[in-house]
């Protein structure tokens, strides 16, 4: 009787704690897709390179530096990779014009 109470308790406190941590750790994540045009992707990846100094900032004054440096680090990831899906597609737009322009 008493190992079923505390299983059912114990299963009781698993699924508290998953269904409140699970909302915290998708919060981290960039939910917001860039525009596919050049513009866009530009815009999206400054947006990110800034709230990785933010996030770097507020981490370091509450004296948590390495919790900010990994929060930097996946921001910067993140617009990088959008100045290179813009990067990308501007090239691919410019070889496009040259192609067209070239041709006899």
């Amino acid at each position: 009787m008493m190992r079923r109470i505390s299983q059912m308790i114990l299963s009781a406190a698993m699924l508290v704690t998953l269904a409140v941590a699970t909302p915290f750790a998708l919060a981290q994540d960039d939910t917001q897709k860039g525009k596919p045009t050049v513009k866009g992707q530009m815009k999206e990846g400054t947006k990110e390179m800034g709230k990785a100094g933010k996030s770097l900032g507020h981490n370091v004054k509450h004296g948590r530096i390495v919790r900010g440096g990994k929060h930097f680090g996946k921001h910067v990831y993140h617009g990088g990779k959008h100045y290179a899906k813009g990067s990308k597609r501007a090239t691919e737009k410019s070889a496009d014009k040259v192609k067209k322009a070239v041709k006899p």
